[in-house]
């Protein structure tokens, strides 16, 4: 089975929880993360370890960038890993 691993871009947390370099392995479980950033990554992180690839830029990969519904004071990096 895919993995994506996830990375914290930038961050202004409000809450604390998440830090610049953070990153997560994600097989099939919610990894340590406010539910809010979770539910808004969701749906790429499912394509992309269901073997989706998704625009990005000027071409599909199997990666995606997302920002916290909460003016984007997180920022997140996911991609396929084997």
């Amino acid at each position: 089975m895919a993995k994506v691993k996830l990375t914290i871009t930038d961050s202004h947390c409000r809450g604390g929880y998440h830090k610049i370099g953070d990153s997560f392995i994600v097989e099939d479980l919610c990894p340590p993360m406010c539910h809010e950033l979770w539910n808004q990554l969701y749906p790429m992180l499912y394509a992309v370890l269901n073997g989706a690839e998704l625009d990005y830029g000027e071409h599909k990969t199997a990666m995606f960038d997302v920002e916290c519904p909460d003016h984007g004071r997180v920022k997140v990096h996911g991609e396929r890993v084997e």
